[in-house]
């Protein structure tokens, strides 16, 4: 089984988690793709969806599913039944790295707002200790130079993803080299960095649930 076919099984098994006639919230990347086209399926089943990033939107309307702001959403309900979105690596405790495609604010957004996350991915996702992927942290601009050396301090390899502005118009700065053992302790240490909107270690936002694609077939890890 190839690495999309893992995708796709875990995509479509993820639509066992959609609540009938409820809000739910939608993440971005490639998994997350695959989860839309799979949730077109059964789009007259919900009340709507929140998108993570206004790719996900896009795609989201380019299959006439509905698709409302958060704060919209909120309007109507308490809050989002359930969030499905894929993760850069996951850790035994179910503690994730995100934001490789660059919308992890959002991400943990919805994610806080929503009763139930399901991270969705493939067996090459699964790690002992988080950060082989370089770890994304969103970054106010004139930030940069600051954050910069705080994730060389803490012995990580930061670099400017070139060319990039996430929705909320700010720069992302990818750390290499970092071995997270403490993923907790390490979101709440960057987070606390003056310049910094948000990093990629979910350990607050973890999974309550994890949907892993294998060649032998889905595997749920709860």
């Amino acid at each position: 089984m190839t690495q999309d076919e893992m995708k796709k099984k875990v995509a479509e098994a993820a639509l066992a988690y959609v609540v009938e006639g409820s809000m739910i919230g939608v993440g971005t990347g490639s998994t997350a793709n695959m989860f839309i086209d799979a949730l077109a399926t059964i789009k007259d089943k919900i009340q709507g969806t929140v998108a993570s990033s206004e790719v996900t939107a896009e795609r989201l309307r380019g299959h006439g599913i509905p698709v409302l702001s958060l704060n919209e959403a909120l309007k109507q309900v308490d809050s989002l039944s359930v969030y499905i979105d894929g993760a850069d690596e996951f850790d035994p405790k179910k503690c994730l790295t995100k934001g490789g495609g660059g919308a992890l604010t959002r991400e943990k957004i919805v994610a806080a707002a929503s009763d139930q996350f399901v991270c969705i991915v493939d067996s090459s996702k699964q790690v002992d200790c988080l950060g082989a992927f370089p770890l994304p942290i969103e970054v106010i601009p004139m930030a940069e130079n600051l954050v910069m050396g705080i994730a060389k301090s803490v012995g990580g390899e930061p670099k400017v993803r070139t060319g990039f502005t996430t929705d909320n118009g700010n720069i992302i700065i990818d750390v290499k080299g970092l071995e997270i053992h403490d993923a907790l302790a390490l979101e709440n240490d960057l987070n606390e960095v003056p310049g910094v909107v948000t990093n990629g270690v979910f350990a607050h936002q973890c999974a309550d649930v994890i949907l892993m694609g294998t060649p032998d077939g889905v595997q749920i890890i709860e």
